[in-house]
């Protein structure tokens, strides 16, 4: 008589049983449908590393050959990386500030634009962030870094000796104007690197029959009296030494000799595009595009001090015919052969 409410009470508890899971499984259902419309994620998302890039002064074909090194090498900007970029737009005295603000973000590594100064400032502001020069003078030289084959510390990247090449341009221009005996040379005299370029002119210079002209500029209020100097010493030619106070203000300078009507030689094709005669150089676009790897290298866990310094493989013989022709000049044949490329 007593064993069917035993069965009812048995049979309630197992509904009830039933009942309170369904329940507390439709409000944990709730839950991760309330959190995901939240967009709270169920896993951590992993951190894409971020590149810092330093410049003096903004070039664009430099500056897109690195971009484009990147995307060749499956790099996506918002994606799989991200970069910050700084420019001093022609004011070096800024560029321990930009520094020290890419050093605080922070950045996994900084990439610094082709000048010495730039780098110098980088290497002040970090001595753990791996630091890649796209294309500095004479790294050694100026202590950036402790050898080509070991660099040593955390500055690595591609560097170019410029002593031998100053003095070659100097010859070329000798060949393009042979009754020149004074060339002023213009140079940045705040700049380490340009010291060695300097003297390296002085020792050639009497070799070819020339005396050379300093014409030092430090700021950019310096140029007119540089100007006024190489027109008082009666200058028949003109050397310009690339840096970035000189490339910032490269109209200014391209202007002046253009009214001089002073055949000119420059270190950077910048100058010739605009009306320069001739550059004779390494390619800094493709240094730039070189850094990129030095990039990936280091993103994927190499050391900087492990990776050896590269030196440029690719140099430019630029030629303005048009400018050439204005100044009444001929152009060797031979020299036509050897350009990487002839403006019209």
């Amino acid at each position: 008589m007593n064993s069917r409410p035993d069965s009812l009470t048995t049979l309630r508890s197992r509904t009830d049983w039933r009942h309170g899971f369904l329940v507390r499984l439709t409000v944990a259902w709730t839950l991760l449908i309330l959190l995901a419309s939240f967009g709270v994620p169920a896993q951590p998302t992993s951190r894409l590393p971020r590149i810092g890039f330093l410049s003096p002064t903004v070039l664009q074909a430099r500056h897109q050959a690195f971009w484009q090194g990147l995307r060749d090498l499956g790099y996506v900007e918002g994606q799989t990386i991200l970069i910050e970029t700084r420019s001093a737009e022609g004011r070096e005295e800024r560029l321990p500030e930009l520094a020290t603000e890419l050093v605080r973000l922070p950045v996994d590594v900084i990439v610094v634009a082709a000048s010495t100064p730039a780098i110098l400032a980088a290497k002040q502001a970090t001595s753990t962030i791996p630091i890649v020069m796209s294309g500095a003078a004479d790294a050694v030289g100026t202590g950036l870094v402790a050898s080509f084959a070991r660099p040593g510390g955390n500055v690595t990247g591609l560097s170019v000796v410029n002593r031998e090449v100053s003095a070659k341009r100097l010859q070329l221009l000798k060949e393009i104007v042979p009754h020149a005996t004074r060339v002023a040379v213009l140079w940045n005299a705040t700049n380490p690197a340009k010291a060695p370029d300097w003297k390296e002119i002085q020792v050639v210079a009497p070799r070819l029959g020339v005396e050379p002209q300093a014409l030092e500029v430090r700021h950019p209020d310096d140029f007119t009296q540089a100007f006024r100097a190489a027109t008082r010493e009666q200058a028949e030619a003109l050397l310009i030494l690339g840096d970035p106070l000189t490339v910032t203000y490269r109209h200014q300078v391209v202007d002046f000799v253009a009214q001089s009507r002073l055949p000119a030689v420059y270190e950077f094709k910048e100058f010739v595009d605009i009306g320069g005669l001739f550059k004779y150089g390494v390619n800094l676009p493709s240094m730039y595009y070189r850094a990129a790897t030095y990039v990936d290298k280091i993103l994927k866990g190499a050391k900087p001090g492990d990776l050896p310094v590269e030196h440029p493989m690719q140099f430019d013989f630029v030629i303005n015919l048009k400018t050439a022709q204005a100044l009444g000049l001929r152009i060797p044949p031979s020299f036509l052969l050897q350009a990487t490329e002839v403006i019209q």
